[in-house]
């Protein structure tokens, strides 16, 4: 089993940058997939970007080349740096670990751009 807790998010301006942080804390970190989901008011949450084990990386096509996702298997800890950041990124960014059948889920850090 493996706890999540995301940190980082904020109000920005559009254009602006967040870097996120996801720790977590339980062993083998390293065999999990892990990913970034938000979700907007009234809408599904949806997968952002996710990184396996080896470092194969997965975006949503609305933030590529905006939004980089990265891990460090010794601190146990998940990024997103996100740039360019644009009013419909607004939302609860949450962290996720996924293994099989097994899916653990952080508490989410709310993401604003306004200006």
């Amino acid at each position: 089993q493996v706890q999540l807790a995301e940190s980082g998010g904020g109000l920005v301006q559009p254009g602006g940058s967040l870097r996120l942080s996801c720790a977590a804390s339980g062993d083998n970190f390293i065999i999990y997939t892990m990913g970034w989901y938000r979700q907007a008011p009234g809408k599904q949450r949806e997968l952002v970007a996710s990184i396996t084990r080896n470092t194969s990386t997965v975006y949503a096509d609305s933030v590529k080349g905006r939004f980089r996702i990265s891990r460090d298997n010794p601190k146990k800890m998940v990024y997103l740096q996100m740039n360019g950041l644009k009013p419909e990124d607004t939302g609860v960014y949450y962290c996720d670990a996924g293994y099989g059948p097994y899916d653990y889920w952080g508490q989410g850090t709310q993401v604003t751009v306004s200006s």
